[in-house]
């Protein structure tokens, strides 16, 4: 056993004792402000739909028109591969894959749109309208038909649309209640934040509702959209995104981009309004490193260039949406909008690519340290957390099963969660 070895201190008890107690309101500040990601499902996109457009199959629409155009443009695998430029061995694969997601959840997370999709409607019409997607919502959720997430965006805390805002999220939100309750998948959207006051003003809207309707105080989350150069970068010189967070008060889910309200604030031209422009690239940095730790989720913008017209004109589209989806995922921007139901297979396309062409070596690293056998990289606690992390995110949105995750790690669903953390108040993924 070899020599016994002598262990020596020198201080005293009272030191470390000391010491935690004087570190003990920052173990807890720690706590309260950095609790870490929620680990719940993300969804993948957010496809926002005007108030009065919204219907009882507009998420069956969507998915039908996204699928006409595969069948119009990309009729086959080979096809849409070689739009795409995707490997030879992911063609059949993600094809069969995004056919089968777009029949079966077309759409991961719906909002409503009562901001700048809704334009100028009669407050008559804006009330019956809210009233009717609280409505539609909640016989959605009833019968098995609605996304994983759904939601309205309302009018931003602005004086000239304040009030408008208010009255829209109440009628919303009680014709939800009125309908038996809030579903699960609740997501509301305030738009056009500049100041973290107006974050505060509405966690105190929330708050409330919730003393008026006797539910839980802080049930109801809500995103942050950032839209102006003053959420980025305040008067003082600091990251106001970072001071949104805390004075949401533990009610932001997260911060979502803006690409042409914010692009426009800085006086970008119309033409290089887009998600990797330079000034888009750093606002998101700023969000991903104010966001990191809090359990608050970044998402990416859109792109408004369509996927309509003659074959080509699609085929450009598509390679430009695939290609900033991407770039997205590997800037660890997991979700982004999508503005058109042709936005939709290359948004499956490139989220299922990017986790299937990763899968083989995720798994086998994971495996590898699950199992202490060692292999060419020397993976660290975080790198295995965010290796499960990883092949969940592929369950959730049906880019892998379950059946070959477990076959390539040895591990069970549960085993995964395991090392990614626990999922609370999880969702149901898309696929096992």
């Amino acid at each position: 056993m070899g020599q016994q070895e002598n262990v020596a201190t020198s201080l005293a008890g009272a030191v470390s004792e000391g010491i935690s107690a004087s570190l003990a309101p920052i173990d807890a500040e720690l706590e309260r402000r950095y609790p870490g990601d929620p680990g719940t499902r993300q969804p993948v996109h957010t496809v926002y739909v005007p108030g009065e457009a919204f219907a009882d199959d507009t998420i069956r629409t969507w998915g039908d028109r996204a699928l006409a155009a595969l069948d119009e443009h990309a009729p086959d695998a080979a096809s849409f591969a070689a739009v795409l430029g995707l490997a030879d061995e992911l063609a059949e694969p993600v094809y069969a894959r995004v056919r089968a997601k777009l029949e079966r959840e077309p759409v991961e997370d719906l909002r409503v749109d009562f901001e700048d999709g809704y334009g100028g409607r009669t407050d008559a019409d804006e009330d019956a309208h809210a009233a009717r997607a609280a409505r539609l919502i909640s016989e959605a959720y009833a019968g098995g038909t609605a996304a994983p997430y759904m939601g309205i965006r309302m009018k931003c805390m602005e004086a000239a649309v304040r009030d408008r805002g208010i009255r829209t999220l109440d009628v919303f939100l009680s014709g939800l209640m009125e309908a038996g309750g809030l579903p699960d998948g609740l997501v509301l959207t305030l738009p056009k934040v500049t100041y973290p006051e107006q974050v505060t003003a509405m966690a105190r809207l929330l708050e409330e509702f919730e003393k008026a309707r006797g539910l839980t105080s802080g049930r109801i989350g809500f995103e942050i959209q950032i839209e102006t150069s003053q959420s980025i970068l305040a008067a003082d010189g600091t990251a106001a995104v970072a001071r949104m967070i805390d004075a949401a008060e533990g009610r932001a889910t997260g911060l979502h981009y803006g690409t042409f309200d914010y692009s426009a604030c800085l006086g970008v031209s119309a033409a290089y309004q887009a998600s990797d422009h330079p000034a888009a690239d750093h606002a998101k940095a700023v969000m991903q490193v104010a966001a990191a730790g809090t359990g608050v989720r970044v998402s990416d913008g859109s792109t408004n260039v369509l996927p309509v017209g003659p074959t080509a004109k699609v085929h450009d589209a598509w390679r430009l949406h695939y290609g900033l989806t991407r770039r997205a995922l590997a800037r660890a921007y997991y979700q982004g909008w999508d503005m058109h139901p042709g936005h939709i297979p290359t948004r499956y396309a490139a989220v299922f690519a990017f986790y299937r062409e990763g899968f083989e070596q995720a798994a086998a690293r994971l495996a590898a340290y699950a199992n202490r056998t060692g292999g060419d990289i020397a993976d660290e606690p975080a790198t295995a957390k965010a290796l499960a992390g990883y092949l969940l995110r592929g369950l959730d949105c049906g880019a892998l099963d379950t059946a070959e995750v477990t076959r390539l790690t040895g591990l069970t669903l549960a085993g995964l969660q395991v090392y990614a953390g626990p999922r609370r108040g999880d969702l149901t993924p898309s696929a096992k």
